[in-house]
């Protein structure tokens, strides 16, 4: 047998409930420009203009969804859709969006309900500059 000793990570994550989590810094850009264009070379572009018609029904109502849903009762479901929602923005390079839904998935088990309503404000701006900044709407 074997004895293995580990050490903290520099920067590791807080596990101290009563401490406010510090807010992920939003990007300065908003949009990473070169995104769809990878994602036309993966899948072609009737393919990719697809998967962008499907990203901006299930982020919408995903919004919608993050609204309803009571944060003192549906904590875990929350930070899966918060997860489904960077990973999608990601694809299509809505930084901003996609910093906002990370923050919402760290942080949904400490926030109250004004931080909730506050973060989601800021993920439906960033959703309205997001299509605001689709080429192809």
């Amino acid at each position: 047998m074997f004895e293995a000793t580990f050490a903290t990570a520099p920067n590791a994550l807080e596990t101290d409930p009563t401490r406010e989590p510090e807010p992920l810094r939003e990007p300065e850009q908003l949009r990473e420009p070169g995104a769809f264009d990878v994602l036309v070379r993966e899948i072609g572009e009737d393919g990719a203009g697809e998967v962008r018609a499907v990203f901006w029904s299930e982020t919408c109502a995903r919004l919608e969804l993050f609204g309803a849903l009571a944060l003192g009762e549906h904590r875990a479901r929350i930070g899966r859709e918060a997860h489904s929602l960077k990973s999608a923005a990601r694809t299509f390079g809505y930084l901003r969006l996609a910093s906002l839904a990370q923050q919402l998935e760290r942080t949904v088990n400490a926030l109250g309900e004004p931080e909730y309503c506050d973060l989601l404000a800021r993920m439906d701006a960033a959703f309205t500059a997001a299509r605001a900044q689709d080429p192809q709407r």
